[in-house]
């Protein structure tokens, strides 16, 4: 199953036949298009900007986009355009008997009121025939076929984030591998760093601490130091983790809130690295894991 992105772009157009070619009219050629934009969200929010003739048709819109995208802000929009007129409209019979008695009714309570002049007919004429188009045939075919076109737009997005990540997986797997073998050689420098601090304290005691004892000493100071200083666990969950967003990516499907969560846990790892490091290249290490964590985190936050 495919990694989806929630961000994405797809649009469609429907066109009508040309003028003349529908039924009972000389309706001039028009065209419906649709487009989806998509950017990342917590949840799926959809929103509509419909022209009034389409209002009718966002409940099933609406439906149909629930059951095929889990998360996202999506932007519904669409147009219709009609083709200018090649001629001047010609006003039916019927039509100018009823502008007849419209104006005999105006004129009965607007005397003063203008008479119509002919441009007015022709261009009331032109505006009801221009209005006749039914889309109600094309809206829910085009949006299922812009739909198509967005969901191959997220996957492709997809696939490049997937990549990405599992690019930056190997370069974490990497900097931790080289972490490893710094914490025994840095316990083992302070261990002898601790015993012979001790020694030169003791040669200038008055001989009241035994030497046994003094060791001891040193060597107690020298654990404490190790464990405080030791990632081994840190880098043996930072792999787990790795691992897991690993597999998640090779299965696909909705796997977005699930590696925000992974990501957080790669990141509370990477600062405990930093916090326990106590040397500048173990330091280097940390941030590095950090700033690839932090980059993973921005990419995630795209992934359904």
């Amino acid at each position: 199953m495919p990694v989806y992105s929630m961000t994405g772009y797809a649009s469609a157009q429907h066109s009508t036949n040309t003028a003349g070619t529908e039924t009972d009219s000389k309706l001039p050629a028009g065209q419906l298009g649709l487009e989806i934009r998509s950017v990342n969200s917590r949840f799926l929010d959809l929103s509509f900007r419909l022209p009034e003739d389409l209002r009718q048709f966002e409940p099933a819109l609406r439906d149909l986009l629930q059951t095929k995208l889990k998360r996202g802000k999506l932007e519904v929009r669409a147009s219709i355009e009609i083709a200018a007129a090649t001629g001047v409209a010609d006003p039916t019979p019927r039509m100018l008997q009823r502008l007849n008695a419209v104006q005999d009714s105006v004129k009965a309570w607007l005397p003063t009121a203008a008479p119509l002049s002919v441009s007015d007919v022709i261009r009331l004429s032109a505006a009801e025939q221009t209005g006749t188009h039914d889309w109600s045939a094309a809206v829910l075919p085009l949006a299922d076929k812009a739909l198509e076109a967005l969901l191959d737009a997220r996957a492709r997005e997809g696939a490049r984030l997937s990549t990405m990540l599992l690019d930056h997986i190997a370069q974490l797997r990497v900097l931790a591998q080289q972490a490893i073998p710094l914490v025994p050689k840095l316990v083992e420098q302070n261990r002898q760093r601790f015993l012979t601090r001790w020694k030169d304290a003791m040669a200038l005691t008055d001989g009241t601490t035994l030497p046994e004892a003094a060791q001891d000493r040193a060597l107690t100071e020298a654990t404490a130091f190790a464990i405080r200083i030791d990632v081994a666990e840190e880098i043996t969950r930072l792999g787990s983790h790795l691992d897991e967003i690993e597999r998640l990516i090779k299965k696909g499907g909705e796997i977005g809130k699930r590696l925000d969560f992974l990501i957080q846990e790669l990141h509370r790892e990477a600062n405990t690295m930093g916090s326990k490091s106590a040397t500048l290249e173990l330091t280097h290490i940390s941030v590095d894991i950090k700033v690839l964590v932090e980059q993973m985190r921005e990419q995630v936050q795209n992934i359904e």
